[in-house]
């Protein structure tokens, strides 16, 4: 699809912004930062692509405003206005703009020292309350990585952080269709296992196991579960290296730790009573067992040294943050902790 030009951005609607620069694109459209021109404050502009000849504004574009119209939080991302631009054909979000991502400062510290626990604390908190605020409203986010979480950086909002990005949020107190009718949600890194083992249901603690995968990539500043990119030829293979990449680092489940894995469609494939006497079965003794400690063998997961020194704070702060690492991932959905439960942590 060819990509508008800058001058065509200006805000054909009612020309209140000026200094158009495309910052970012993804699968359904384009984001400028802009400038108001009366009050010079700096602000987002998310342009939603056109769809094809004759379909209009496309679903996506209006759920995505739908909620974020309905939601005022601190910690989630303002829409301040909505225009139309006639002669494109196309819709824009104009929204409160952040300097960074999370995953740009991650990849900062990963470049040169930790972040400190007490930003750690403080961002993971925002995280969770955010999604408290959500999942009260009845509102699954479906997409939680740290590209989707912004960082502002000036002004009053310095240092807080906000939630972005609803294209596959949904609201699930009494949804139109079931959720996994929607498709292939959530970044496949952080995906939860229920959903790559093909579970026909699915709740709000898909949003934890993602924050969870977040949070450990704060503390080593590496992806916890990082599969191959998708491969067209063998669609399947997707799926599958994930899957191994968390039976590599949790272990492999079992029915003692997930009562219900032997309903779930996708499990058969991996059952190992199926690889007797072959290679697969092989390679899934290999796996260890499922176990909360096996978290610590993964490099530099615990909270960076604090200071002042104290060993017997640190200890209990790193015994802390492991516990509340491994409720997030627990392979069970109905044990996984609740964003409550987290902040109470």
């Amino acid at each position: 699809m060819h990509r508008p030009a800058e001058s065509k951005t200006q805000d054909a609607e009612n020309n209140r912004y000026e200094s158009m620069v495309l910052v970012g694109e993804g699968t359904y459209g384009y984001v400028y930062k802009a400038k108001e021109k009366v009050t010079q404050k700096r602000v987002a502009i998310k342009k939603f692509k056109p769809t094809k000849e004759g379909e209009g504004i496309s679903l996506t574009a209006y759920r995505e405003i739908m909620l974020l119209r309905e939601i005022d939080h601190e910690n989630v991302i303002k829409v301040r206005d909505v225009t139309i631009n006639p002669e494109e054909r196309t819709l824009s979000l104009i929204m409160d703009y952040a300097e960074f991502d999370l995953s740009e400062i991650i990849r900062f510290h990963h470049n040169t020292t930790p972040p400190t626990v007490y930003s750690i604390k403080s961002c993971l908190w925002q995280v969770l309350n955010a999604m408290h605020y959500l999942h009260c409203n009845w509102i699954c986010h479906r997409d939680l990585k740290p590209s989707n979480i912004l960082v502002m950086a000036d002004g009053p909002e310095q240092g807080v952080v906000k939630i972005a990005d609803f294209g596959l949020a949904r609201v699930f107190q009494s949804p139109l269709r079931p959720l996994y009718e929607n498709g292939v949600v959530v970044t496949i890194w952080y995906r939860a296992p229920e959903l790559l083992f093909g579970s026909k249901h699915y709740t709000k603690s898909v949003d934890v196991w993602a924050i969870g995968c977040i949070f450990a990539e704060l503390l080593t500043t590496n992806p916890l579960f990082p599969g191959k990119e998708k491969d067209t030829k063998n669609p399947n293979l997707f799926q599958d290296v994930q899957i191994e990449k968390l039976f590599q680092v949790l272990g492999k489940p079992n029915v003692e730790v997930w009562p219900d894995i032997n309903s779930l469609p996708d499990w058969k494939y991996k059952n190992p009573q199926k690889w007797k006497g072959t290679l697969l079965e092989k390679k899934w003794n290999q796996y260890p067992n499922v176990h909360p400690e096996n978290l610590r063998k993964i490099p530099n997961l615990g909270l960076p040294e604090q200071r002042p020194s104290d060993s017997r704070t640190e200890a209990r702060c790193d015994a802390q943050a492991f516990d509340l690492l491994s409720r997030m991932l627990e392979y069970d959905p109905t044990r996984r902790i609740t964003t409550a439960e987290a902040l109470d942590h």
